[in-house]
């Protein structure tokens, strides 16, 4: 009969070496995760998200899932404790991220008083694609909102507060910049043009001629104008529609029953094809959104939120495919990051 070897489990702070607690008759097969439960019973207030354990004061944490056995360490073994901060599950750091910039960009479409000049409080924007535009950003963050809710599956995994504040900052203060242009109530958009008046008292008839071109290029660029926004309302509502698609099934693709992992494939939805060229198509739809806003909007501050965001989308997308070539051998090679062929 084999006797099970146990193991010892001594933590130190990482920063001051001080001992903090020590385990004894710890099972060979616990993983990490139930040594921060057993530390968190010693010091409660340092529950398990708050916890990063080491080797090593400068390597990087160990995962929750690894095990203790597998780790290059002896029956006594020795962790780094580093405090992380308070907490915040997911799926509340994607809801502060997603109310807030709905909220605030409400509050410019509304022209609550003391935002603009007090003689335009409350009243409403004459230009039909200022409520275009807040109905289209209006819809992101709801859908957005929707899938924190009822489609994506989170881990356990957490946010630390001071990382929730400063992403808070970012996507409520870029929401109230570009909301405050684009509900200005000296904002033009595309398909805004005035006439030239003809009427004149000059006998002039090539003057009346020039005038007449004028008024009828003018007309032709307010055609344009309108053209361009419709356009762009057809590709938002298309990258809208796709980002779902691709939520959906991710979401679908973890939730099956099998514990082998798979790299995600295209389905029969059509927007879901672009599985073929990229690997993170729910990044490029995103980006698509938010090109389609700025086109619709002409506004500058769209277009440099929507370029930070493509940064950023393009390091995540990245990272991701990677993580996917390294842990698949048959991934596909004609896959790119975010931007078929090119990216």
């Amino acid at each position: 009969m084999s006797r099970t070897t146990f193991f010892e489990v001594r933590i130190l702070d990482a920063n001051t070496k001080e001992h903090l607690c020590f385990l004894d008759k710890v099972e060979p097969y616990s993983t990490i995760g139930d040594i921060k439960s057993l530390f968190h019973k010693s010091y409660p207030q340092w529950y398990p998200a708050r916890q990063a354990l080491r080797l090593d004061p400068k390597e990087k944490s160990l995962r929750d899932d690894e095990i203790l056995q597998s780790l290059p360490v002896g029956t006594t073994a020795t962790m780094y404790f580093r405090d992380l901060g308070p907490q915040l599950g997911w799926t509340m750091v994607f809801m502060a991220e997603c109310i807030g910039p709905l909220l605030t960009y409400l509050l410019f479409y509304f022209r609550v008083p003391y935002i603009y000049s007090h003689e335009y409080g409350f009243t409403s924007s004459p230009h039909p694609v200022v409520r275009l535009a807040c109905a289209c950003h209006t819809f992101h963050y709801m859908k957005r909102l929707i899938e924190t809710i009822f489609v994506h599956r989170f881990s356990h995994g957490t946010m630390p507060l001071g990382t929730m504040v400063r992403n808070c900052t970012y996507y409520w203060g870029f929401s109230a910049w570009l909301a405050y242009y684009i509900n200005h109530p000296l904002y033009t958009p595309p398909c805004k043009s005035a006439h030239v008046h003809t009427h004149t008292h000059t006998h002039n008839a090539v003057c009346l001629d020039f005038l007449q071109l004028i008024n009828t290029s003018l007309s032709l660029f307010t055609a344009y104008g309108e053209l361009q926004v419709s356009y762009a309302l057809v590709m938002f509502a298309m990258c809208e529609l796709g980002n779902f698609s691709i939520h959906l099934t991710l979401t679908n693709l973890r939730g099956e029953g099998s514990r082998s992992r798979r790299f995600p494939m295209p389905t029969k939805n059509p927007f879901t094809w672009l599985f073929f060229f990229v690997s993170c198509p729910n990044y490029t739809y995103e980006f698509g959104a938010w090109v389609s806003f700025s086109i619709m909007t002409q506004c500058l501050p769209v277009a440099l939120y929507t370029l930070l965001g493509f940064i950023q989308m393009t390091i995540w997308a990245k990272g991701k495919h990677r993580a996917y070539s390294r842990e698949f051998k048959d991934y596909p090679n004609l896959r790119m990051a975010i931007i078929p062929l090119i990216l």
